[in-house]
């Protein structure tokens, strides 16, 4: 799955003018669940504009990427919201959002929200590290070549010594993603866990918008 280098919008057509148009101003990781969640639902009112997902890996560079398209589209829009949780900002990006005016997903970080915060606050997993669907389908892209793995593996020991086991917090009941994401736990050296949480809080926070 490809993402967009910017806030480009991803869906043909608008809903009239005046009838609650609402931008998602979301992380492309997200997009694909995202536009499951609108047609599922019948969410025609809504709008879909990505960020490019490797901005997790530079998470700096958050703030001023959603300060930019919320100015670039608010005039086009009732209501922008913004589907990014913390995401390592820091507070930073809720703070920009207040500033703004506009709302965000709550959360740390997309696999609280998966679970849903309130059950994910409850977990001890500190040593657990984490996919979702788009990351089993994007392992080598957002793991395994930026943090050189591809060309030094020695390094995995370095990156992953300290966590004992891959938790695959799965959206979709898709058994090819499945067995991708137990190839990444052996890749890594890591002990494997199934969640399914499908797609927990993003959901309900959506549908409060609707």
């Amino acid at each position: 799955m490809t993402t967009p280098d910017d806030a480009t919008l991803r869906d043909e057509g608008l809903a009239p003018s005046g009838s609650g148009r609402v931008l998602l101003l979301a992380c492309g990781a997200l997009a694909r669940e995202i536009l499951a969640l609108k047609a599922q639902n019948g969410w025609d009112h809504m709008t879909l504009a990505c960020l490019p997902a490797i901005l997790h890996n530079t998470p700096d560079k958050i703030v001023p990427a959603v300060r930019d398209a919320v100015a670039k589209h608010r005039a086009d829009f009732d209501k922008i919201f913004v589907v990014y949780a913390d995401c390592g900002t820091g507070g930073m990006l809720k703070a920009a959002c207040d500033e703004m005016g506009v709302e965000m997903v709550e959360g740390p970080h997309c696999y609280s929200f998966y679970e849903g915060n309130a059950a994910f606050e409850t977990r001890d997993e500190v040593t657990a590290f984490y996919l979702t669907d788009f990351l089993a389908r994007q392992f080598d892209a957002f793991v395994t070549k930026p943090l050189g793995l591809d060309r030094h593996p020695e390094l995995k020991d370095i990156y992953f010594g300290n966590y004992e086991k891959l938790v695959y917090q799965a959206q979709s009941r898709d058994p090819t993603l499945e067995e991708k994401a137990k190839a990444c736990a052996a890749f890594l050296g890591l002990d494997y866990e199934y969640r399914f949480t499908g797609y927990g809080d993003l959901e309900t926070t959506l549908a409060a918008q609707a």
